[in-house]
């Protein structure tokens, strides 16, 4: 069953972690699906591997944040796909901080990455997601069903300790969607979040692996603390952190047909916590 055939999907953050196993997915699903990574490396990998299995797929090298990037990978979608169906928003990383050290470069990053990009996306992507469905619905009477999904986080949701930056913007990304939702009811486009808990991604390893981001010129550490990790696994039903494949899972049932009639809500993927 393809429940994404023939559909495009266009996904930030997709070279690693749950954009490349959501970018899988899809594609398992039909869609033609645009790889997208600030780093060329993994985002053409993500896409070889799809290709290789028989799907479909580009890679856009992008960074989001910046007006140049968003313009460069819509306008590669739309030349390679003529369209797009699907918007996921879930480029994303970590700055962590207490509040009462936290740098107003850490605050503004976050914002911007998981907030301010999104917005900035949607409106790009508007006349071929809202203005396509308003020819449509003008001239076939009723426009077909059109995705916008934004990946939160239970920080958002919750808050956590160390987060005040990426708790606002995945908080704020919450706000966004519920609005938009109203907004473009109209127009037959669903828009959603999901919230993750723990899911095993380089953000949530432990930082003694020493895994890091670059931006702008900035070598940024990710991971959180081992014992940090272990406490949260105690905390979570299910005893472990979730994989990639298991958060895409949300992403595709918002993508489908199946929440067609689904839209303004944010699903909590935590392993029952």
């Amino acid at each position: 069953m393809h429940l994404l055939q023939d559909k495009v999907a266009l996904i930030t953050g997709s070279g690693r972690g749950i954009g490349a196993a959501t970018a899988k997915l899809f594609a398992q699903h039909g869609a033609k699906v645009i790889v997208n990574d600030l780093d060329p490396a993994p985002a053409e990998e993500t896409a070889h591997q799809i290709i290789q299995a028989g799907g479909q797929a580009i890679a856009v090298a992008a960074d989001v944040t910046d007006a140049g990037g968003i313009e460069e990978l819509v306008g590669q979608t739309v030349q390679a796909y003529q369209g797009i169906d699907i918007l996921v928003n879930n480029a994303g990383y970590t700055w962590d901080g207490m509040a009462h050290k936290m740098s107003e470069d850490q605050w503004n990053a976050m914002l911007a990455i998981h907030l301010t990009a999104p917005f900035k996306l949607i409106q790009a992507t508007m006349p071929y997601m809202r203005e396509a469905a308003k020819r449509e619905k003008e001239t076939l009477g009723a426009p077909k069903a059109r995705k916008i999904i934004n990946v939160s986080s239970t920080s958002g949701t919750r808050g956590n300790v160390g987060q005040l930056n990426y708790a606002a913007g995945k908080a704020g990304i919450i706000g966004l969607t519920k609005t938009l939702s109203k907004e473009w009811g109209l127009f037959n486009i669903q828009v959603n979040a999901v919230a993750f808990g723990f899911i095993e991604t380089r953000l949530t390893q432990a930082d003694e692996q020493g895994d890091f981001t670059e931006r702008q010129g900035r070598q940024i550490k990710l991971g959180i603390p081992d014992q940090m990790r272990q406490m949260a696994f105690m905390m979570i039903p299910m005893g472990r952190a979730g994989t990639p494949e298991e958060a895409a899972g949300a992403l595709l049932f918002f993508a489908s047909p199946l929440s067609d009639y689904v839209s303004g809500q944010v699903l909590e993927v935590t392993g029952g916590l």
